[in-house]
């Protein structure tokens, strides 16, 4: 973003102050005129204003007016335009699709013809990120340096990776482990997809890498969804030193638990959609971004701190649990994490409304100071990952919401309670990935160490975190 723009989430909210006294009335008509001779600041903050009080009317059901505000933002969102008009296109999009489900047979009529391989399309917009961002490839310098420095001295290595999807991260390791002084370990490497071609890819590039530098090497496939994983499938076998490696992939197992916890949410809790508006529109003083961030006069904090005192926040998730103790059965000697560090998982619609809006801000902003506009690359890149992403955490719920990105913190007491202890990442694994990030020439990227696990940041918000782990002497 050009110094001479200045982004809507980091503007003065007097602006919004007196948005919030508009009408929504459909007498307006329905071109807006007016919309259009909004300077490029006032059109920010109107849209989120109007992103808010659109999310507030289709949680409460009055979609009469949730129509009208979606015919406002229609006029100022564009998927081509500056950072928030994208955004917005994108939650407009997703508040439309969840009041469309409101009709079942509408929502799979309109979608009856769509074709979509979502595997493939989800291979697509992975490498496409993989590409553009730093972030993973930071977090995989992270993860390998962790495994080759946990695996000194052993001579047979088995990794598990949890979504094999990503070739380049352990055809990385190959070489890492090839210039051991020791020499190379006998390494096995099962991968985890529902596709079986992708396995099939990977495990043929792998072995050629392996092969090139004479490093002894087995891939095990495993063909199958994460959460129907039988460990048995991962053929662990006595003398092995096994890592287990997760990217990206721990969070969609958190769908598992949503109904039950649900069903037992206090009805105040469940109804609560509306007060989130009136507390976002109440900020005086502060400016828009640290309202989205903290809301001190109301008490509302999308911080991992704000949710602590929900019933769904606390990490009580059967299906997590269970798998972890079953990764804990295995008894690896390495575990390595990468989650997004995100509060995408509340348990109303404006909660996750206003902490995706802060958290995909960022991410859409880290694109506009770094790819054009006119990229074609970016544009699949927000409409087929972040939109999609979008989506699912906006219109969604129950089993069906996969994307349940949650803080650090619930990881680390999930991963505590399951049995293991954390393991300070490698300083020379971190020296590595500061330096990659610095090679991006943008002082966006940061890194920041936090207790042994490391934050890679867009600015000062965390967007991503890795941490390593190892199980404690006692079940």
């Amino acid at each position: 973003m050009s110094q001479n723009e200045s982004s809507p989430l980091k503007s003065s909210s007097s602006s919004l102050q007196v948005f919030s006294m508009m009408s929504l009335s459909p007498s307006l008509g329905s071109s807006y005129p007016w919309l259009k001779e909004l300077k490029s600041e006032e059109r920010g903050l109107y849209l989120i204003h109007l992103l808010l009080t659109c999310a507030n009317h289709v949680a409460t059901g009055s979609l009469e007016n949730a129509n009208i505000a979606l015919e406002q933002i229609s006029e100022l969102a564009s998927p081509d335009g500056d950072t928030m008009q994208r955004i917005a296109a994108y939650f407009t999009e997703a508040l439309a699709d969840r009041i469309l489900k409101t009709w079942p047979g509408l929502h799979k009529a309109i979608n009856s013809t769509r074709v979509v391989d979502l595997v493939s399309e989800q291979a697509l917009v992975r490498r496409l990120f993989f590409e553009v961002f730093p972030f993973l490839k930071a977090a995989f310098l992270l993860v390998n340096q962790a495994i080759i420095e946990a695996m000194e001295g052993e001579k047979v290595v088995h990794v598990i990776d949890l979504d094999a999807a990503e070739p380049m991260q352990w055809i990385a390791l190959i070489r890492g482990l090839s210039a051991r002084p020791e020499g190379p370990p006998h390494l096995r490497i099962t991968g985890i997809h529902v596709r079986k071609e992708v396995l099939d890819q990977m495990g043929h590039r792998l072995s050629e890498e392996a092969e090139k530098l004479d490093i002894p090497f087995q891939f095990n496939p495993v063909v199958g969804e994460l959460e129907d994983l039988d460990v048995e499938r991962l053929h662990v076998k006595t003398g092995e030193a096994v890592a287990i490696s997760s990217v990206l992939r721990l969070h969609s197992l958190l769908a598992y638990d949503d109904e039950p916890l649900r069903k037992k949410l206090p009805l105040a809790l469940k109804n609560s959609n509306g007060i989130h508006l009136q507390r976002a529109l109440q900020m005086s003083r502060n400016t828009l971004g640290e309202l989205l961030e903290k809301d001190t006069v109301n008490g509302y904090s999308p911080s991992p701190d704000s949710a602590s005192s929900s019933p769904l926040s606390s990490p009580v998730s059967p299906k997590v649990d269970t798998f972890l103790t079953a990764l804990r059965g295995l008894l690896p000697k390495l575990v390595v994490i990468t989650e997004q560090d995100s509060n995408h998982n509340g348990s109303t619609l404006m909660e996750r409304l206003l902490e995706s809006l802060h958290s995909y801000a960022a991410l859409f902003d880290c694109l506009e100071s770094t790819v054009s506009r006119a990229s074609s690359e970016r544009l699949k890149l927000e409409k087929m990952l972040f939109g999609n992403e979008i989506k699912n955490i906006i219109s969604c719920e129950g089993a069906e919401r996969k994307e349940r990105h949650e803080k650090l913190e619930k990881w680390i007491q999930r991963l505590d309670s399951a049995g293991f202890c954390n393991v300070p990442l490698s300083y020379y694994g971190m020296l590595q990935a500061k330096t990659l990030l610095q090679g991006y020439n943008c002082d966006g990227y940061k890194m920041k160490d936090e207790n042994g696990c490391v934050m890679i940041c867009w600015q000062d918000r965390p967007m991503f975190s890795v941490s390593a782990w190892r199980c404690r002497n006692s079940l």
